[in-house]
C-alpha cells in the first residue's frame, strides 16, 4: 500500500500578489480573488516544481502565514477580438503559504507502471524544489510571480494561528482530467473549505459531491521512450 508519508514535501510559496479564481467565471470582465488558494492552484504550483505523468499531486493542508489583504488595480486585458480593454482585478496582496502535499500513482497510467519508483521521484520532487522549482510559480495567473523553498509545516508564527473556524461558502476545488479519472470529460468540481487556527485540510478530489460538466475531453497519450522529459528538459524515455 502507498505510503504518503514516503512521498510527501513541505514548502513555502509567497507573492507580492495573488489571483485564486473560479476559472469557469473569470473569462473577461473584472476579477475578484478569493480569500484563501485553491486546491488547484496549489496543485498547479506543486506541478510545477516537479511532476510526472506517472503519479498526481494530493494537497493535504496549507496555512495562510500573512494577513489576508487585498488591492485592487487596473489592468488592461488583451480581448478576445483584439486590443486591449481596461479591467479592475482586485488581488491578494503580500501573500505568503505553507504547503504539505504528496503524490500518488496515477493508476488510469498503466502504461507508465514501470516508472512507480516512489524513491526516486520523492528525491527529484524534493532536489527541483530546493532549487526554487522546475518551472516558474505563479499565484493562481501569470500576471502574480511566486516563489517557493522547503521548509517545515507548522514552523514559525501565522497571523491566524489562534483563530476559531472560519468558512468560506463554496468554492471551485479543483478540475477533473480524463488523465486523472479515466472518463472521457472535463468537469469542474466544488467544495465548501474551513480554515481552523490557520490552516485548512482540504477535501480529496473524490469527496467533493458538487460537480459541473464542462465539455468532453480525450486523456493525452504517453508512450514509453517518447514524448517524456527529464528534469534538465531533455528528451527522454521513461525510465530516466
Amino acid at each position: 500500500m502507498h505510503d504518503a508519508r514516503n512521498s510527501n514535501i513541505e514548502f513555502k510559496v509567497w507573492g507580492r500578489f495573488a489571483l485564486f479564481t473560479d476559472p469557469l467565471t473569470r473569462i473577461g470582465g473584472e476579477k475578484c480573488s478569493y480569500h484563501i488558494p485553491t486546491y488547484e492552484a496549489l496543485k498547479g504550483i506543486a506541478k510545477s516544481i516537479y511532476w510526472k505523468p506517472t503519479f498526481i499531486w494530493v494537497i493535504d493542508e496549507v496555512r495562510v502565514m500573512k494577513r489576508i489583504r487585498t488591492q485592487t488595480k487596473g489592468t488592461k486585458p488583451l480581448e478576445f477580438g483584439g486590443g486591449n480593454t481596461l479591467a479592475i482585478y482586485t488581488f491578494l496582496a503580500d501573500v505568503e503559504y505553507q504547503v504539505r502535499a504528496h503524490f500518488e500513482w496515477n493508476e488510469h497510467r498503466p502504461e507508465l507502471a514501470d516508472d512507480r519508483n516512489e524513491s526516486k521521484h520523492h528525491i527529484i520532487a524534493k532536489r527541483m524544489l530546493e532549487r526554487g522549482g522546475r518551472q516558474d510559480i505563479f499565484l493562481g495567473t501569470r500576471d502574480c510571480q511566486g516563489y517557493v523553498e522547503p521548509c517545515e509545516f507548522g514552523s514559525g508564527a501565522g497571523v491566524y494561528d489562534d483563530d476559531p473556524e472560519l468558512a468560506y461558502g463554496l468554492m471551485f476545488h479543483g478540475f477533473d482530467y480524463p488523465d486523472e479519472t479515466g472518463e472521457d470529460k472535463l468537469e469542474a468540481r466544488f467544495c465548501r473549505p474551513k480554515m481552523v487556527n490557520g490552516v485548512i485540510r482540504f477535501d480529496l478530489p473524490e469527496q467533493c459531491d458538487i460537480r459541473k460538466f464542462i465539455r468532453p475531453m480525450n486523456p493525452k497519450q504517453f508512450h514509453p521512450g517518447r514524448n517524456l522529459v527529464n528534469v534538465e528538459g531533455e528528451a527522454i524515455g521513461i525510465g530516466c
